[in-house]
Parts: C-alpha cells; sequence; structure tokens
C-alpha cells in the first residue's frame, strides 16, 4: 500500500511554496471541471422563476382566483388539485396518462398544492417535481414492500406517540399535507379524509412526556406539523415548552417546499415565543428551491427558527451527484443546512423510487470535499422494524494499527495518521462496552 507523506516544508524555498500552491490550486479546479460544465443546466427554482410564474397565472385564471387568494394559504388547500382533467388543462397529456393517474387515485390519494402545481407543470411530465407529485401506475406494479415498515404501530406507548430512541419521540398531530407525495413513508394514515388529532391524543401524549423525564427532544410531525391552526400549534408548543426537561422542539413539515404561504407573520410570532425550534423540511430537487420558498426560509430564520433539510434518495429524481451537489448549494444560500439523506424506504406502493445503497455512497462521494461540508448531509437507512436511523458512510479508514491508522482522503489518497490507542481500546470489544456503560460521572 502506498502512502503519501507530507514534504518537509522546512526545506523549501518561498518560490518553491508557491510553485507547488499554484499546481495544487490548478489541480483543485481541475475536480470540480466536470460539475461547472453541466451545473448551469440543472434547473432551478430560481433560473426557472419566469416560467413557473407563466403556469401560476395560467393556474388563477383557470381556478378564477386573484393574486391575493394565492398568497391565502387557506384558499391553497381549499383549492389542492385532485383531477387529472385539470393538470391536462395545464399540460398537454395523453389519454393513456389520463386514465392511469384516474386508476391509481382508486387506490391512492393525492392531493397538490396550486403553488407546487405551477413548479410541477412547468417542468412537465416525467421531471422530478413530476413525479413526487403526481400519480403513477408503478405505485400499483409494486409488489413488495409494507405499509409500516418503521414498525411505528409497535412503537407507540401513548396515543399519537412514536418512540424509537432513549431521549426523543415523536408526536403525530395530523394527517393533513399542502401535497401528498407519492414517496410518502405513512400514506398508510392519509385515508380520504383530513383529520387533526383530537385534543385527548395530544393531550394524553403531552401527559407521557411529562411523566418520562429522560424526554428532553420532541418531534412535532404528522401529515404536516404546520398544517395544524396558529392557535393549535401555540397550545401545543406552548405546553411543550413548559415542560422543564423538553429542551427542544423539533418541527416536521414540507411547508416551506409545497407550500410557503403558509409560513406567515402571524405562524412566526407564534414559533419566536418558544425557542429554541428547529424545523426540518424536505427539498429534494433544486426546481423546488424557488424564490417564495427562499421568502418562507427567510421569514422563519428571522423568528429564530433553526432550518435543515432531509432530503429523501429517489430514483429519478435526485440520484445523480450533481443534482445532489447543486440542491444542498441552493439550500445553503436560503439558510437550510442539509441534515440528512434518506434512502428511500420499503412503503408499499412507492418501491420504484428506491435506489442501490451503492448510488448512494457514491453520491456521498461526489459531496466530500467536493463541495462545503455545510453542504454534505449524513446518508441515513432507517434499519427495518423501528430500530432506528443508521448512518452510511464511504470506507475512509482502510487499516487501523495501534499507534497508527490508514485513511483514503476524498481524492482517493491515502496517507498515514497517528492515533493513541487509549488502554480501554486494547481490551476485549465486549469489556470495553461494558466499562463505557459503567463509566462514573466526575465529581466536582
Amino acid at each position: 500500500m502506498m502512502v503519501n507523506r507530507c514534504p518537509d516544508t522546512s526545506v523549501l524555498t518561498p518560490e518553491e511554496k508557491r510553485r507547488i500552491a499554484l499546481e495544487r490550486a490548478r489541480e483543485l479546479k481541475s475536480r470540480i471541471a466536470d460539475y461547472l460544465t453541466v451545473r448551469d443546466a440543472i434547473p432551478t427554482g430560481f433560473a426557472w422563476a419566469e416560467k413557473i410564474g407563466y403556469y401560476k397565472a395560467r393556474i388563477i385564471e383557470l381556478l378564477e382566483a386573484s393574486a391575493s387568494d394565492w398568497e391565502d394559504w387557506r384558499w391553497q388547500m381549499r383549492n389542492r388539485i385532485s383531477d387529472a382533467a385539470f393538470l391536462a388543462k395545464l399540460v398537454d397529456l395523453p389519454e393513456t396518462l389520463l386514465e392511469e393517474i384516474n386508476e391509481v387515485a382508486k387506490h391512492y390519494r393525492w392531493a397538490i398544492s396550486p403553488y407546487y402545481a405551477a413548479v410541477v407543470a412547468a417542468a412537465g411530465p416525467g421531471s422530478p417535481v413530476w413525479r413526487q407529485a403526481v400519480p403513477s401506475l408503478e405505485e400499483l406494479q409494486d409488489s413488495g414492500g409494507s405499509l409500516d415498515p418503521m414498525a411505528e404501530e409497535l412503537t407507540s406507548p401513548a396515543p399519537g406517540i412514536t418512540r424509537r430512541y432513549p431521549d426523543r419521540l415523536i408526536i403525530n398531530v395530523t394527517n393533513v399535507c399542502a401535497m401528498y407525495c407519492r414517496h410518502c413513508q405513512r400514506r398508510r394514515n392519509i385515508g380520504e379524509v383530513d383529520r387533526h388529532q383530537p385534543r385527548r391524543v395530544l393531550e394524553a401524549a403531552l401527559d407521557y412526556i411529562r411523566s418520562n423525564p429522560e424526554i428532553r427532544d420532541v418531534l412535532v410531525t404528522g401529515g404536516d406539523a404546520l398544517l395544524l391552526p396558529d392557535h393549535q400549534l401555540d397550545w401545543l408548543l406552548g405546553e411543550l415548552h413548559r415542560i422543564p426537561h423538553v429542551e427542544i422542539k423539533r418541527l416536521g413539515t414540507r411547508t416551506p417546499v409545497t407550500l410557503p404561504q403558509r409560513i406567515t407573520e402571524e405562524l412566526c410570532a407564534v414559533l419566536t415565543k418558544y425557542p429554541p425550534i428547529y424545523l426540518n423540511t424536505q427539498f429534494n430537487h433544486p426546481l423546488e428551491v424557488t424564490p417564495e420558498a427562499a421568502q418562507a426560509c427567510d421569514r422563519l430564520v428571522r423568528a429564530g427558527v433553526v432550518l435543515g433539510n432531509q432530503a429523501v434518495l429517489l430514483r429519478h429524481v435526485n440520484n445523480d451527484p450533481f443534482v445532489m451537489r447543486r440542491l444542498n448549494q441552493e439550500l445553503l444560500k436560503i439558510r437550510v443546512r442539509p441534515y440528512y439523506l434518506f434512502q428511500a424506504k420499503e412503503v408499499r406502493g412507492t418501491r420504484h423510487f428506491i435506489t442501490a445503497v451503492e448510488e448512494g455512497l457514491e453520491i456521498m462521494e461526489q459531496l466530500r470535499g467536493y463541495t462545503s461540508g455545510l453542504a454534505v448531509p449524513t446518508y441515513i437507512i432507517n434499519a427495518p422494524g423501528g430500530l432506528g436511523k443508521t448512518p452510511v458512510t464511504p470506507g475512509y479508514i482502510l487499516d487501523r494499527k495501534p499507534g497508527r491508522i490508514v485513511l483514503r482522503t476524498w481524492e482517493n489518497r491515502v496517507v498515514a495518521y497517528p492515533a493513541e490507542v487509549a488502554a480501554e481500546e486494547t481490551t476485549c470489544p465486549k469489556d470495553a462496552g461494558r466499562a463505557k456503560q459503567a463509566r462514573k460521572p466526575p465529581v466536582l
């Protein structure tokens, strides 16, 4: 194994150091030349704002609405599109595709906010945003998978609660979404009727949290957490805020992506009352990063909300290293930190979205070192049966020996690195694990 070693710079002249630095700069520039040649060909919501605006005007006309209606999130919800014939008024659709959409609709609910429908129409049939929003016959052709691959029904110790980790849990507050994504992991909960959790269920969930002081982190999700009315969010977040051992509140929502109109000044006034609040959303393609989405995120940031993105790796949507790189760079521009990249789950009716794990690893290889570390999420596989998130990374440690490890860098260079070996690491792994668990806190 050839191991690279750093040269002794003390013996180099200033001119030699500069020459080496310039050669290195040219080498680094060449490493992203392939991305730079295609970057501008990857569509973004900002680049396509005018085209999306055309379809916005067309939808407003078809729905006999006004510009002020468009900015009203309640109007957007009342006018969600779930009619294939309406889509056909926006884009040319063959009769066979209309029939397929209607056939899938008999089995799986669909709905798209007018806002997101404008993005979908601008991109057209078969595009990455179309595939996320519009039913496909592939949903009926998927023969495998499970309705509940995460075994959420077996990890619910109290009404409305999902608990898979020692110090945190989920409150599921609604089945309502602005758009019913075709890759949804909880499509079993959607049904045909929009329902928020009854107050008695939320109160039972709060009682469970109060009686378990190890819970320091609560995720409010659904459905979409932000589709609760402002007054109900105010009450729920206030109750959580008053529990001494709950240190942070998290919100799971796709509204910045599918319904940015929901991020009103009134909502932000509620959120700013209960810090710290962390909000994780789900941008999956650069086309979704529009000026409207950026404005929504700006309002949230100004309200003191910390924003993260949990993308899902989806076949024919974003399973491309350059698309994912562009997405994460666009997100940082609107102050959304790429947090997780999820391997798609084995949900019945969605398995056509699943990619090979090797594709996810290749994407991670093409992010680390090639762009800012801020733009590199953690690649996650949810262990089946509700056993939790498992990080999956390319292999960067090639060899481990007492006193040193051998690393592979992002450029595939092999380097040795000194590593101190703690005494407990020289014992049997099982014994070391027991010792770690038994370790007592220091006496102050």
